[in-house]
């Protein structure tokens, strides 16, 4: 029999071992009982309601004997089918790196999250956030670290969003997205403002400490598609790069981004920008 079912050539085999398995079980059993219940001498005259109460009996225990150790069988290999698709999934939806959702489990999480929370009518802030100069560290400490750096964001990013119910991935490369569903701009800008605070950290590497902070685009759901809103919390982003990275800049409506840069400044600040209220930090 063979040890996995590959072929169909394995399907056969593997399903004539079991029917002979099963026809020798049946008449092993059957030459047993009928042995103790009428006895071995073979010239014996019995009864026929003996031969069939014997026959039924030895039926009935077979049949039942072996369809539930069949059944048993069968459904713990459902179970362990059922656990590797789950585990399958998982891993399919998941940044093995940091331990986030990736772009696809995100995309999938957020879009049923932002369908549910349009049908209440609760607020939905999407968020974009991006390591700032990553490709420094990387050319400077080497891929390792750029990993390690990567990593250590992933957990702060993760332990502040659990207790918050916030939805957080690893979007691609050095940059991560975020929907908070239920909170307004103004406890989403929190949020955000404090996790850039987090993010302003050093990252020991191998006895060294690497220096890392973070930009962060928000922008408010007001109607549309997933793929439009992150657009949008994408610019937000840009916007904050351009203000001189490390700070937070949130959009409030959908209107283009200026083009022209405006100066950053250091310390925590609130400032318009072309008519609309952004609340941005500066460097922390």
């Amino acid at each position: 029999m063979p040890s996995q079912i590959v072929t169909q050539r394995d399907v056969i085999r593997y399903t004539a071992g079991r029917v002979a398995a099963a026809a020798g079980i049946t008449a092993i059993a059957t030459i047993i009982f009928l042995i103790s219940d009428l006895g071995t001498d073979w010239h014996a005259t019995v009864e026929v309601g003996a031969v069939v109460k014997a026959s039924l009996v030895v039926a009935l225990s077979v049949s039942t004997t072996l369809s539930g150790a069949m059944a048993y069988r069968s459904a713990r290999l459902m179970r362990q089918l059922t656990s590797t698709r789950a585990e399958l999934m998982r891993m399919s939806r998941t940044d093995p790196l940091t331990g986030l959702l990736n772009r696809r489990g995100f995309d999938e999480a957020a879009a049923t999250q932002l369908a549910q929370a349009n049908f209440a009518g609760q607020p939905v802030v999407a968020m974009m956030c991006d390591l700032d100069r990553f490709k420094a560290i990387n050319d400077h400490y080497g891929h390792n670290i750029g990993d390690r750096v990567l990593a250590e964001i992933g957990d702060i990013l993760r332990d502040f969003a659990a207790p918050r119910g916030m939805l957080i991935a690893r979007h691609g490369g050095e940059e991560f997205a975020g929907l908070m569903v239920g909170v307004s701009d103004e406890q989403a800008n929190d949020y955000a403002l404090e996790l850039c605070r987090l993010c302003a950290t050093a990252v020991a590497c191998d006895g060294r400490l690497v220096a890392v902070t973070m930009s962060f685009g928000l922008a408010a759901y007001r109607g549309g598609e997933l793929s439009a809103l992150m657009r949008r919390a994408d610019l937000a982003l840009y916007r904050a790069k351009d203000l001189g990275r490390n700070c937070v800049v949130q959009l409030d409506d959908g209107d283009a981004l200026p083009m022209a840069p405006a100066e950053p400044s250091g310390g925590v600040r609130e400032t318009e920008i072309a008519g609309d209220h952004r609340l941005v930090a500066g460097d922390l």
